[in-house]
């Protein structure tokens, strides 16, 4: 019997992911040929940057009723395979003590992600232990450093001096590092230079694992570039992560410090925070079904683009943000009055329109004197949000408008995937939409921003500055300043410690993996690219191959996930129970693909104990 060796380099959720398909799609051998597939991660399997090992206080950002990497009829939910495993609520952690004691989780839970690695783990172990006989599992507990074409297959070297040949490979990678930018060497040397007179000084390019932050000295003053969900994690491991406490719930929620936390400053470009989740009353699987901003409107506005000017290429916002306004107004409406608009009868008047700017521009005609009146602001803005998101995403106006966004993903990729969208358009839509739409309706659990009251109210964090802050080394002081133009006054605050709380962008010229540079310099990758304007990502088929300085598809490697977020839009979520997912999606088309290579050439050769001999193929 012949081997056909399959490779996945990267064993997070999305290599969990190709493995499940792989597992399906032969579940009967290919001719008389049985599969090896080689894992190959340092981590635990199916884990990827969901550590088992994390922090309690680091949580999922989606309700874990919603998670799933099983099928209905496959497997439980996040939520029911937490409970089958015994795992109680108590106040506001979680804790594997059977039934007798404890509160059950519901569907309104977000549960740590150190449980989820746990169940991303068990999701692995089934995935192995229902494997058919003719398909081996070898793992590799390694970093890929190298990989090359060799003889028709591909061969991959590992941090442990492995050589593993591959007829067909998978790069599920995920997330990145990137390479120190010009102003991480200008903090870094600062750092170097003027740590003899403040040891306290320091700077996090990266804060995972959260660990490294236990470089911030107790009773320093630490700036939190970032507002996201990144910034929430950083937060958590300063406070609670030093053994501080909250007590009560919502608004009357207290911090209880420990004495050993930092004092916190935020800032980022707009200091604005990332809107709280609102109450989920849609169910598991609800969501909201558009009218105007739809998939067949943007095929529509595509062909019309080809008929008018020759290219297929869409302007976001003149020709897309309207009807994506146009719907987040009707919504909006529809909720406001509790009652359905016919669609066609529906006008998009000067009040809906004036609420929707309010959503996407809160800062939008307003001047503040002084740091002072911005942090009023900025309180009232959170408090007013936090009383949306209580009512809940169907009797919120605005979080039903929001919310909407998220189930209009389907409407977005259309738009913008595979180069959907004209180069500057491209552009406009990365560095100024996808932030916006990531604020807010893509935040925390409500429970962060109650902590974040319950902080400022206790004196351990604050604002660092307002709305066009920066900044900059301030070798005088040997800190930081942080620096805003306000109307009034110019506002200056000094930390000793900078943490950058940002996920990088994956670029393959910019990403700090020796693997990533190795595969460019063989021309096995290259940055995807939408006309003059890079996007980020590897450049892939619409079934995710892996396309080559040549311009030509490598035969038998795909990429899937974060690495080609670029030619692809939001690809870092995991699959929601009871909807078609992407995720899936994805995995099944790379998988088939590979599937249908190899019965080809197990009908041209006539021989099945032959290995694959593949040709490049076109781009389709």
């Amino acid at each position: 019997m012949s081997t056909i060796r399959v490779s996945i380099v990267g064993m997070g959720p999305r290599g969990l992911g190709v493995l499940q398909h792989i597992a399906q799609a032969f579940r009967q051998p290919p001719g008389s040929a049985e599969l090896e597939v080689h894992l190959v991660d340092p981590r635990e399997s199916g884990q990827g940057v969901h550590s088992h090992r994390q922090p309690d206080h680091l949580l999922t950002n989606t309700l874990a009723s919603q998670l799933t990497m099983f099928t209905a009829e496959h497997g439980p939910s996040f939520t029911e395979w937490a409970d089958q495993a015994g795992y109680r609520r108590f106040a506001n952690s979680y804790h594997r003590t059977g039934h007798a004691c404890g509160e059950p989780i519901g569907e309104h839970d977000y549960l740590p992600r150190s449980l989820l690695g746990e169940y991303l783990s068990f999701v692995f172990d089934c995935t192995i232990s229902q494997l058919p006989p003719h398909i081996k599992v070898v793992h590799h507990r390694t970093r890929a450093l190298d990989m090359e074409e060799r003889a028709g297959t591909y061969v991959v070297r590992t941090e442990d001096g492995h050589e593993i040949t591959s007829d067909f490979m998978f790069l599920t990678t995920g997330h990145c590092q990137r390479t120190p930018t010009d102003d991480d060497v200008t903090f870094e040397n600062f750092v170097a230079d003027h740590r003899a007179r403040n040891d306290r000084l320091a700077y996090v390019t990266d804060p995972y694992p959260v660990d490294v932050l236990q470089r911030i000295v107790p009773g320093s003053t630490v700036a939190v570039q970032g507002f996201g969900l990144t910034a929430h994690d950083v937060i958590a491991a300063l406070t609670v992560g030093r053994g501080g406490r909250f007590e009560g719930d919502g608004l009357q929620m207290r911090y209880l410090p420990s004495g050993r936390e930092p004092g916190v400053l935020l800032f980022s470009r707009q200091c604005l925070p990332a809107a709280a989740r609102g109450t989920n009353q849609k169910g598991l699987a609800g969501d909201y079904k558009p009218h105007f901003f739809t998939p067949e409107a943007v095929r529509d506005l595509r062909a019309r683009a080809e008929r008018m000017y020759g290219t297929p290429q869409v302007d976001f916002e003149a020709e897309l943000v309207p009807l994506l306004l146009r719907e987040m107004g009707y919504v909006y409406r529809t909720t406001a009055e509790q009652r359905h608009i016919e669609p066609d009868e529906y006008e998009f008047g000067t009040e809906d329109r004036a609420a929707i700017a309010a959503i996407i521009d809160p800062l939008q005609g307003r001047d503040f004197g002084d740091l002072n009146d911005f942090r009023d602001f900025f309180r009232t803005f959170v408090t007013d949000d936090l009383a949306h998101a209580e009512q809940g995403n169907l009797s919120s106006p605005v979080k039903a408008a929001t919310d909407a966004i998220r189930d209009m993903r389907a409407t977005l990729r259309e738009a913008v995937d595979f180069g959907g969208l004209t180069p500057t358009s491209h552009r406009v839509f990365n560095n100024r939409w996808v932030p916006l739409m990531n604020r807010v309706c893509f935040g925390p659990p409500r429970r962060r921003n109650y902590e974040l009251l319950a902080l400022m109210q206790a004196g351990v964090l604050d604002l660092a500055g307002g709305p066009g802050c920066s900044v900059t080394p301030d070798h005088k002081a040997a800190r930081f300043a942080i620096e805003t133009p306000l109307t009034g006054t110019r506002t200056v605050r000094h930390a000793d410690a900078l943490v950058a709380a940002r996920l990088d962008l994956f670029h393959p010229k910019t990403d700090s993996s020796p693997f990533t540079a190795r595969l460019q310099a063989r021309g096995l990758i290259r940055p995807y690219t939408n006309g003059t304007y890079q996007p980020g990502g590897l450049d892939i088929t619409p079934t995710g191959r892996v396309i080559g300085t040549s311009g030509e598809p490598l035969a038998g490697v795909w990429a899937l996930g974060y690495p080609v977020e670029g030619p692809r839009y939001y690809t870092y979520y995991l699959p929601r129970a009871g909807q078609a997912s992407r995720f899936t999606a994805e995995a099944h088309a790379a998988v088939a693909d590979m599937r249908q290579l190899i019965n080809a050439t197990v009908i041209e050769q006539g021989d099945t104990h032959a290995r694959p001999q593949r040709q490049p193929v076109s781009i389709p």
